[in-house]
């Protein structure tokens, strides 16, 4: 497997990525004000529309940053590479895709299938 330092280093370059996105889009999913005076329902509705996607952006941002922060733990602890589920390694082609991988091909596809 390559070495853990290379994937900390990815995984350090997509929190410092996701922690810029998650910046930038917190005014998107802030109050929309509902003044009629200020704009059409029309464009209500769709600031509200845009308000939901960002927040939606948002949650799934965040959910990202947790599994990234959980892989970095697993290289600290010497873990990182290893199926939670069976032990096994996971490839190391499945960890270039997403390093947040915690389970084997085989035990992610059992869990599929449940």
């Amino acid at each position: 497997m390559k070495n853990r330092q290379y994937f900390r280093k990815i995984l350090l370059e997509n929190r410092e990525q996701l922690m810029n996105i998650t910046q930038t889009t917190a005014n998107a999913a802030s109050t929309v004000e509902l003044d009629q005076s200020r704009m059409g329902r029309l464009s209500r509705m769709d600031a509200l529309q845009a308000q939901s996607m960002s927040q939606e952006s948002q949650r799934r941002d965040k959910l990202e940053l947790v599994a990234i922060e959980r892989a970095l733990q697993r290289i600290d602890r010497d873990e990182f590479g290893e199926c939670l589920e069976c032990g096994e390694p996971i490839a190391e082609k499945r960890l270039e895709l997403n390093p947040t991988s915690t389970l084997c091909i085989r035990c992610a596809n059992d869990q599929e299938s449940i």
